[in-house]
């Protein structure tokens, strides 16, 4: 046990390095704008239809440029709607948080410009349910490096950051606006295709992201004072420790509550159960949480 507690010890030492949280997310932003770019040009545009968010908006600019016959290349349209918005939201983020993002911005307009991948099917709708697969999983990965893809993201991250709430269901609504815009032009099967494509794809990233939401965790074991104090040497939150008596043995046993974020769990686990490995944790999804609740910042 005490040579698992060193290694994780060691492990979580390694990640906080600045050099290796940077590689990671340099690495994730890498990823991201290479599957963006391939979900762009395999599925999105095979199906005829355009992303959400910013690029869905430069795409449509795009496009009707092209009815007007004002050729502005994606690539260039992606970085001008970009730009601003992630110098107004900047300050509510982080610069760092900004600057990657944009590096993701900047990469998947290279990546359009200079890669050719071929497209996988024929058929629309599977380009449409296929093209929504990745281009969720392009946005989860860019999130998960703590990073992101750009436009929408910085607006709903801003304000989640500032709110502690999830707005993607009102991002989407704004995609399906949008897309309202992009059917009256160019038909409205298209624009159908659209917002079905953009539910996937939001479904994919609250599926996987769940940096803002919180889990209960409810503990019991005969070591409270040693959980206790493991538990907040190593995370910002509170901790309430009640002496109870177990229903079985009759013996002295403490009851540990404790409200974190998702992404916390698993290092508070292994936490608990290096100053306990006999510890009972129950782990509850917590649906409303009132009063102060500590976030760590974007990084």
């Amino acid at each position: 046990m005490e040579g698992i507690k060193s290694m994780l010890a060691c492990y979580q030492a390694w990640r906080k390095r600045p050099a290796v949280r940077l590689a990671i997310t340099l690495a994730a932003v890498l990823a991201s704008a290479l599957v963006q770019c391939y979900a762009i040009q395999v599925f999105v545009r095979q199906a005829g239809i355009i992303s959400g968010g910013f690029t869905g908006l430069a795409m449509l600019a795009e496009r009707v440029g092209e009815l007007e016959g004002v050729n502005v290349p994606l690539q260039v349209l992606l970085l001008a709607f970009n730009i601003p918005v992630a110098l107004l939201c900047c300050k509510g983020i982080s610069v760092r948080f900004t600057v990657v993002s944009l590096v993701q911005v900047a990469l998947t307009s290279f990546f359009l410009q200079v890669c050719s991948f071929t497209p996988i099917f024929a058929d629309e709708f599977l380009n449409v349910i296929f093209g929504g697969v990745v281009m969720g999983a392009s946005v989860v990965v860019a999130l998960r490096g703590n990073a992101s893809t750009g436009g929408t993201d910085f607006i709903a991250l801003f304000v989640s950051n500032k709110t502690g709430r999830s707005i993607w269901s009102y991002v989407f609504m704004g995609n399906a606006v949008m897309y309202c815009v992009y059917g009256a032009i160019f038909g409205w099967k298209y624009a159908g295709y659209s917002i079905i494509f953009q539910f996937i794809s939001t479904r994919m990233i609250s599926a996987f992201h769940h940096r803002y939401d919180l889990v209960t965790l409810q503990v019991t074991t005969a070591k409270g004072p040693e959980v206790v104090e493991a538990y907040i040497a190593h995370f910002l939150h509170g901790i309430s420790c009640v002496e109870a008596v177990g229903g079985y043995s009759k013996k002295k046993m403490y009851l540990l509550n404790t409200v974190i974020s998702s992404y916390e769990v698993n290092d508070a686990v292994h936490v608990m159960q290096g100053a306990d490995p006999h510890a009972i944790i129950n782990i509850l999804k917590t649906e409303q949480f009132v009063g102060k609740f500590y976030r760590a910042p974007l990084e």
